[in-house]
């Protein structure tokens, strides 16, 4: 739509004008609207009351088949060349059209609903000096917006100042890059003095120059200009739409980009009209189709002009021409005659039967009880009718991270205190018990005030802190104080947590519970109860986590006096500064974390250290100088960091699982087994990805290697990337095998086909965002495309919406493969609408994945079903519905063709009217609708089973121009048999009475006889799968065939409609006569034998996989359920600390004495009002981050 309403800009010449820069003033609405910047409405919808009927039909008639229909019930209004009625084509035409409106229509209706709830959101606007509640779609640039917490944010907003102290606020950033982690923004200190006052609020005259509309969410450029000083804006000053205000009491925003210009809808992608790769085929056939259509009606035409001019001039005595029309005219109108007459080769309905058997394979997904999700009442829903069978040809899988793969919950599963290991559970003989929900839990009611939502199931660990020991009381003293979480507490005992990063959130809440509770902190001491005791810590230093450090540390000095530093980090970092007297421990506990990393979890090493009060003043002294030094002075903390955080005392091993979603290894395990591959497209950190990875065992220990591809130039990348491939295959030529070929309708289409290459063992590939960039452009995309195809596992990890849906098109175009788009946020619809497939997760983060998908279920572990059982039933039962279909309509046409020979080319048809009319409308319509709803070769057990039951359909096995040509050679075949056997036993008969049988109408009858019970016999060979429907509708089809044409054929019905109802008798007459049943069975004999032959021998020659299958099938009983087991015990030198993905923390801000201060504000009662506690609704504690990453660190270039 948008490509018509250009060229109608370009027709009139109002095409628009590229924005360059974007210029707008606060509160100036009439200076804004004249650049005609887009107002704050979206529209996802495709058509309105009025553009409905003419774009619908528009894209109806693209289909070449209805066109073709169109065209065909036009000639059919020709009374000269018409032998059929008009209304045969005009009703099935417009009954096809109207289910495929009413389906658009409906869709569009669901896109309007959800435009029209999002657009009449209301806001706080400030218009003439006073607040108004406005709709969201009445949001102008230049707009000052009001927010409040939990809020989502209207447009793309200016931060302009906040309830919190330094103009910081909070924003979950979930819709846009799947991170759950708060994010800090900070408003100019020019604009944070306006407060909240509306007087100072509607008196800014700010002017904004900015960069215009772009889709990078992580870069902004702009100037604000007040009153003639000039201040630089960057990403950190900016409010996208798709964030939620968090913990903020309110804000104000200066709106920059509305609606469609938003950086959200920027990366939103086009919606796209989804075809099925059988779909273009079929288009590709139809013309096809055509062409032999328009060829045999050709040869029909020839044939009647030389009859015309040898033997037609003996019939004008009797049968005289019209006045005017000789054999050439009659020969032109002939031809035409037979395109009415032959046009059953695609008969219209084949399309509606495509479009039923698509919408029952439909409901059989939305009923399914084993994709219901129980816990959020959620079935399954395929959200579109028309790509079931491309389930079954999936070849890549594109996958997000957060909320598809992962819970976003990260729980404290195991740790290792002074070298005994905790968190396990073994029986009497000493074998490792898989911890199940039914497993005994560990009781905390002992204290008042643990979490009530945190599961531990080892015991004596529990024993082991009660009983006094040291170093498991110092461990959890450690874990309760090492972190910079801000606590929140609304009620007695109610804790909640803001934490730096979710792994913080789940250790000092492990701590909580092991009863060691962190409860307060103010910028100089912490608060903790310690065993039902409260104990407050001076805060001394904080020495904060950053990429380089890859620990933290915080020195605090006990009640007692006793100065303590406690450390926590990554175990390479911490052994380097351990005491040497820990060397023994630190072997036992390097054994415990290969466990845990074996197991895909992420590892923190815990230590601490005894300080004397005089080296700690004397470092304070000259810790104080370095922070305040102008030169050098990043180094010269470094080292005093360096010299304090040495000799340590090693306390132990944490290990934290990021939760995954159930199921989800041995999901991924039955898709590559399937040969589907799956890359992982995630905005998180390169470090949490990589971990998934391996707890999906999408990466395992067992491949050759894992490489990394992090460069920040386009040379480094490609570089990175021609190491790793030439490594992966040295003998691999230097460019590419790339085999042009075309495609489409009238194969206008050319088509690059990147060819696969031969690796030796298994590979992985991580790439990260900023290099993903440059890997993306046009000199090396390839380069990145065949590196990737190599390896096993791919992970491109910090990239934007927009980089997915290109990674996505990158593999559609170059490796002609079908591909699927799997995820649960906002920032996945672009991949979800690019994918030739879109599956949305009904997960945490929002609705609009599975709004713009075309299935949408609870938990990825489904995936597997949809592909594997309804996927691949569907492909098979297209396929074999397209096969049957082809063939059924080829042999009843060809005999016409064979019948042309014998009645002058007159276009006279060879069956009775009737039959014509009936024959796919009633005779054969409900049989291979029963084949093509219910047949299945194997059940779903035995698909689970044996996974490479999938590949045929990645191949095209079952339905191919091959196939398409195999089935009309095999109809060329039965329309031989089936004319010639009836003609030459119904030659020169007699009845057994002695009476003559041999006219038209008694051959007409034994035709479609024997056709009738040959398509039947022939589809009884193909159903693999019976049922009473099946039954029901083949011995059905045939009674009603019999009892139709016994009545047609009746005395009654010629005295009533004598012109309709020509064969009187007929039936009588020929079914009585033994000859007439046995040219019938002779005729099915020779027309299936050949069939039972060649599927026999070729079983035995070259069997397919499910000829194997299907044989193990009737040989043995239906495989169990696949029981659980738990995964064998890894061992791994591999860590996975999210130490190491750690931004520089919030040490600062958390010691500073502004952060905490508390402005007078009636209603502020504490730092982080957040409304909806998890607790306070008594749901499960999920933990937010505050950190974000600053501009150096790594980040995605767009």
């Amino acid at each position: 739509m948008g490509s018509v309403a250009s060229f109608f800009g370009r027709l009139f010449g109002k095409e628009e004008k590229k924005e360059e820069e974007r210029n707008f003033r606060a509160n100036d609405r009439p200076y804004n609207l004249s650049y005609h910047y887009a107002n704050n409405a979206i529209k996802t919808s495709k058509y309105n009351l009025f553009t409905f009927l003419p774009l619908n039909l528009f894209e109806q008639f693209r289909r070449l088949a209805n066109a073709y229909f169109l065209f065909l019930m036009m000639l059919q209004v020709i009374p000269q060349i018409s032998s059929l009625s008009w209304f045969t084509t005009a009703v099935p035409l417009i009954l096809v059209l109207t289910m495929t409106a009413v389906k658009d229509a409906s869709d569009d209706i669901n896109r309007h609903r959800s435009d029209k709830q999002v657009n009449n959101r209301m806001v706080s606007v400030l218009i003439d000096g006073e607040l108004r509640s406005e709709k969201w779609l009445n949001v102008q640039v230049g707009d000052i917006v009001k927010l409040e917490n939990n809020q989502f944010v209207t447009a793309d907003l200016l931060l302009l100042s906040s309830s919190e102290p330094l103009n910081l606020i909070y924003v979950e950033t979930a819709e846009l890059d799947g991170e759950t982690n708060l994010k800090v923004k900070q408003a100019l200190s020019v604009t944070g003095e306006l407060g909240d006052s509306i007087e100072a609020l509607a008196g800014f005259k700010g002017e904004v120059k900015c960069e215009p509309p772009n889709n990078r969410l992580d870069k902004f450029k702009g100037t604000l200009t007040l009153d003639g000083q000039s201040y630089s804006l960057d990403n950190d000053k900016v409010l996208l739409r798709g964030c939620t205000l968090r913990n903020t009491e309110w804000c104000f925003g200066l709106v920059i980009f509305g609606g469609p210009d938003t950086k959200l809808m920027q990366n939103s992608g086009k919606t796209i009209f989804k075809r099925t790769s059988i779909d273009h085929l079929m288009n590709v056939l139809v013309l096809c189709i055509f062409g032999f259509l328009a060829s045999m009606c050709t040869i029909m035409a020839i044939g009647n002009a030389i009859w015309e001019v040898r033997e037609g001039s003996v019939f004008v005595a009797f049968l005289p021409r019209e006045p005017g029309v000789g054999a050439a005219l009659s020969s032109f109108l002939s031809f035409f005659s037979y395109v009415i007459v032959l046009n059953t080769v695609v008969p219209i309905s084949l399309y509606v039967s495509v479009e039923i058997i698509r919408l029952g394979n439909s409901f059989y997904i939305d009923w399914d009880r084993k994709m219901y999700y129980p816990k959020n009442d959620t079935p399954a829903q395929a959200r579109t009718t028309t790509l079931n069978e491309e389930l079954g040809q999936i070849k890549y899988i594109f996958s997000d991270k957060t909320g598809t793969l992962t819970q976003n919950i990260m729980t404290f599963n195991r740790c290792s205190i002074n070298g005994k290991a905790y968190g396990e559970l073994f029986d009497f003989r000493g074998q490792r018990v898989e911890i199940t929900e039914k497993t005994e839990k560990v009781d905390f009611r002992w204290n008042k005030l643990a979490d009530p939502k945190f599961v531990f199931h080892d015991h004596s660990l529990v024993e082991t802190v009660k009983e006094g020991n040291q170093e498991a009381q110092s461990f959890f003293r450690l874990l309760a104080l090492c972190h910079t979480v801000m606590p929140e507490e609304k009620k007695e005992g109610e804790l909640y947590y803001q934490a730096q990063s979710p792994d913080e959130g789940a250790l000092v809440t492990a701590a909580r519970n092991f009863g060691f509770v962190f409860r307060s902190r103010t910028p100089e001491t912490i608060t903790t109860v310690e065993m039902g005791r409260t104990v407050t810590y001076q805060l001394l230093a904080v020495l904060d986590f950053n990429n380089v450090r890859k620990r933290m540390s915080v020195i605090v000095r006990s009640p007692e006096g006793k100065l303590t530093l406690y450390c926590k980090g990554a175990d390479t970092i911490i052994y380097e500064r351990l005491h040497p007297s820990c060397n023994e421990l630190m072997k036992v506990t390097t054994n415990h974390l290969n466990e845990y990393a074996g197991d895909g979890l992420r590892t923190l090493v815990l230590a601490y250290k005894d300080l004397d009060d005089r080296y700690m003043e004397e470092w304070r002294q000259r810790h104080h100088e370095a922070s305040i030094a102008m030169d050098d002075r990043e180094e010269r903390l470094d080292e005093l960091y360096e010299e304090i955080e040495k000799d340590l005392m090693l306390l132990g091993a944490t290990a934290v699982e990021d939760k995954l979603q159930d199921g989800v290894p041995q999901t991924i395990e039955q898709l590559s087994k399937a040969d589907i591959k799956i890359w992982v497209l995630t905005g998180d950190k390169q470090e949490t990805a990589e971990n998934i990875g391996y707890s999906c065992n999408m990466l395992r220990e067992e491949m050759k290697d894992v490489f990394i591809v992090a460069a920040n130039t386009a040379e480094g990348v490609r570089e990175e990337l021609q190491k790793a491939r030439r490594k992966m295959c040295p003998a691999a030529a230097e460019e590419p095998s790339v085999s042009k070929a075309r495609a489409g309708l009238f194969w206008l289409e050319k088509t690059q086909t990147v060819q696969d290459e031969e690796v030796d063992g298994d590979y992985g590939l991580v790439i990260n965002g900023h290099s993903l960039a440059f890997a993306l452009e046009k000199n090396m995309q390839l380069e990145l495309l065949r590196t990737a195809c190599m390896c096993q596992t791919v992970i491109c990890c910090r990239v934007t919406p927009l980089q997915k849906a290109q990674v996505v098109q990158l593999v559609k175009k170059y490796k002609q493969a079908v591909t699927l788009a799997i995820g649960d946020g906002a920032n996945d619809v672009s991949m979800i609408k690019a994918a030739h497939i879109g599956v949305g997760i009904s997960g945490q983060e929002g609705m609009q994945a599975v709004l713009s998908s075309d299935y949408s279920f609870a938990q990825f572990r489904y995936l597997q079903r949809l592909l594997l059982v309804h996927g691949r039933w569907s492909y098979l039962r297209m396929c074999k519905f397209l096969r049957y279909f082809f063939y059924k309509n080829f042999t009843f046409t060809f005999v016409h063709f064979w019948y042309a020979f014998f009645c002058g080319f007159s276009a006279q048809t060879v069956y009775d009217e009737w039959f014509i009319t009936l024959y796919n409308l009633v005779y054969t319509a409900l049989p291979v609708l029963g084949l093509s709803l219910f047949d299945q070769d194997v059940n779903d057990r035995w698909s689970f089973q044996y996974p490479q039951l999938y590949s045929p359909g990645q191949l095209n096995m079952y339905f191919s121009k091959k196939a398409f040509v195999r089935c009309m050679l095999h109809s060329c075949y039965s329309s031989l048999i089936l004319f010639f056997i009836p003609w030459a036993a119904m030659h020169d008969t007699v009845r057994d009475d002695g009476k003559d049988i041999a006219d038209y109408q008694s051959f007409a009858l034994l035709a479609q006889t024997c056709l009738l019970v040959v398509m039947n016999i022939q589809l009884c060979l193909d159903t693999h799968y019976w049922t009473a429907v099946n039954q029901f509708f083949i011995w059905g089809s045939l009674a009603a065939y019999f009892a139709i044409t016994m009545t047609m054929y009746s005395n009654g019905m010629f005295f009533i409609f004598t012109s309709s109802f020509p064969f009187i008798g007929t039936a009588r007459n020929s079914l009585n006569q033994p000859n007439v049943w046995l040219t019938i069975f002779l005729t099915a004999l020779l027309c299936l034998l050949p069939v039972v032959a060649y599927r026999f021998v070729l079983i035995q020659l070259r069997p397919t996989i499910n000829d194997k299958v299907r044989h193990k099938v009737r040989k043995e009983a239906l495989p169990a359920p696949a029981p659980r087991i738990p995964h064998p015990r890894r061992i791994s030198t591999r860590r996975s600390g999210y130490a190491f993905s750690h931004a520089k923390g919030y040490g600062d801000l958390v010691t500073s004495r502004r952060f905490l201060l508390k402005l007078p504000l009636k209603s502020r009662q504490v730092l982080f009002s957040q409304t909806d506690s998890p607790l306070a609704q008594n749901q499960p504690q999920h933990y937010r981050t505050i950190a974000e990453e600053p501009e150096n660190s790594q980040r995605q270039e767009v």
